[in-house]
This record gives C-alpha cells, structure tokens and sequence, in this order.
C-alpha cells in the first residue's frame, strides 16, 4: 500500500498546533487518511487507523443525500479576523466558534461570538465549542452570557458526561457530546448519554470509521451532527460520506474546515459553495501531494513508524469493555 506523510502549515493556530500532519494512503478503493494528533498514543490511534483502512480497503456506505450542508468554524482569533472567516465561508450560514482556548478572557470568547452574529446577522445559526474546557459553574456562566448573542447548542461545555448533565439541568442552550463520546472505551456502550446531551457529534477518524460512526449514532439515538478532525480533504470525504449516508441530517454539519489548511493534495478541494459541501471524493493532485510532504524526511520516517506501531496495536488482543455510565 504507498503511504505519503504530509505536512501543512495551518492559516490560524488551532488546538494549540500550527502545522498538520498525517498521513495519506492509497488502496483499492480510493485514498485514505490516517492523522491522529501528535499527543495521541497508539491505542488511542487505533480508530483512526482503522478509518484510514476502511478508506481504503472497503470504500463507504452509499448515500442518501447529494449534498451536505456546513458550518464554517471560527477558532479562537479576535473580532475582525473571526468576522473575515464567516465572511470568506463559501456561504455558510452556520458558524461553529470555539472558546474557552486558554490564555484567553471571557471577555475574549464574548467579543468573537458577537462578532460572528454581527457576520452572520439575525438569520444565522452560530454554535459554540468550548472543548471540554470548563468546570459545570463556569460552564453555566459563559453559556448564559454567550447565548446574549443566540445560541444553537454549546458543544463539549465540561469534560466529563456528569458534568454535561449537570449544566444541561441549568441552562435553556442544547448540549452537545464530543470528546465524552469519542473518547469512550466503547462509544456504542455509554449509558445515560440522553440525560447529557441533546445531539451528538460524530467524527470518522476518532471513531474508527463511517459505519462505525453509524452505529454510534444508532446506539446514541440522539440527532447527529459530523465535524472534522482538522484533515484535508482525503479525510473530509471520508466525514462527508458519513453525513451523506445518515438517515437523518438535522443539523449543517462541521466539515467546511479545509480552509483552515494553507494547501491540500487534491484537485479540487472540498471547500463550502453556498454553505454545502457535494457528496464526492476528491482526487489527488501529484504535484500538490509533492508540495505538501514534510521538508526533512526524518519526519516521514516518523510517521511510517507511527503507522507501523498502531497497526501493532489493532492486532493486539482487546480488553474487555464494560459500558460506560452517566453518574
């Protein structure tokens, strides 16, 4: 299987990282992408590794839909870059925006949402992310004074699924569950998920794969919402099959992400055009693939490594898993 590791400067600092890595391979169904965060171990990288072979060895559920509709996410920058986003969005009309970054003021958080109401105007949707980032009291205090600004959902506001359901018992904005599902032992075992959280987010690569994903919407049985992991557009396909092949789509989904990244190694990257994404798989562009690998090739031979050992990991036997509950 030819296996290419990339590296791509990002246009804004996100989740702490200026440069995205991963890798991309090629099978007999089409490309895959294989790119957990660098301080992911290889148990944890197993889903994301099992994506990637999903990609690539079995292809995708078909869909049911010809397109999907996106949010366009705003990360933690100042007033007039978070407005220059929405602005440059390809039309999204839904704005995810993420607060609570550290280092940074609620004052900070407050002026951002703002901003993008003012972008959006009154008929947008704006959702916020806070990345598990507040304990419930905090939680239940920026999540009214954002929601000044109208607020879909609050997604991830607390770590844990009890603190989730303890802010969701005191505020009127829908909770919505990311890292408590994905982060799981077993995200199709977790008891008490509907006590937490009014939608779930679901994210192919942490997940293990689009059926896999499927099935945790299933289990779930709360209305979904699929976002990215940060990819490029190999990886985005994989999010927009996702959302193309559930039954129902209540929500524009979190996959207009691909400008986040100063390039992509496709042809014609899967960008927003009027606040949707087309359900297809992009090709990739040789000279691009070539533009985006690492400059010293002892990264490369990193990320070869990490492939190699995570494999290790899938074949290893599991352990037994107890489902997990809300307390």
């Amino acid at each position: 299987m030819a296996a290419y590791a990339y590296a791509i400067p990002l246009r804004t600092r996100f989740r702490g990282i200026t440069v995205r890595e991963g890798v991309l391979m090629h099978g007999p169904h089409g490309w895959g992408e294989f790119s957990p965060f660098l301080d992911y171990g290889s148990e944890a990288s197993a889903r994301w590794l099992a994506a990637c072979r999903e990609a690539t060895d079995e292809g995708w559920p078909a869909p049911v839909r010809t397109s999907v509709s996106v949010n366009v996410t705003v990360p933690a920058v100042g007033p007039e870059r978070a407005q220059a986003i929405v602005r440059a969005s390809g039309g999204c009309r839904t704005a995810k925006v993420k607060v609570g970054e550290p280092g940074q003021s609620s004052g900070d958080d407050l002026d951002r949402v703002q901003a993008v109401r003012d972008a959006l105007g009154p008929g947008g949707a704006v959702r916020v992310d806070a990345n598990g980032a507040w304990d419930v009291e905090r939680a239940v205090r920026m999540i009214r004074l954002l929601d000044r600004a109208g607020l879909q959902y609050v997604e991830q506001p607390c770590r844990s699924l009890a603190e989730l359901a303890a802010v969701r018992r005191r505020v009127d904005v829908p909770v919505a569950a990311d890292e408590a599902v994905r982060l799981a032992a077993d995200p199709t075992r977790i008891v008490g998920l509907r006590a937490a959280a009014d939608i779930v987010v679901l994210k192919v690569q942490p997940l293990g794969g689009v059926r896999r994903a499927l099935r945790v919407a299933e289990a779930a049985g709360l209305p979904a919402v699929v976002s990215s992991a940060l990819e490029t557009s190999v990886g985005l396909a994989a999010g927009v099959a996702l959302a193309a092949a559930l039954p129902e789509l209540p929500y524009a989904c979190g996959l207009g992400t691909a400008r986040l990244l100063a390039d992509d190694p496709v042809v014609d990257p899967l960008v927003p055009v009027n606040g949707e994404i087309p359900v297809r798989r992009p090709a990739i562009d040789a000279v691009r693939l070539t533009r985006c690998r690492p400059a010293d090739p002892e990264r490369t031979r990193w990320w070869l490594r990490r492939v190699a050992e995570t494999h290790r990991e899938m074949v290893r036997p599991a352990e037994p898993v107890e489902e997990q509950a809300c307390q």
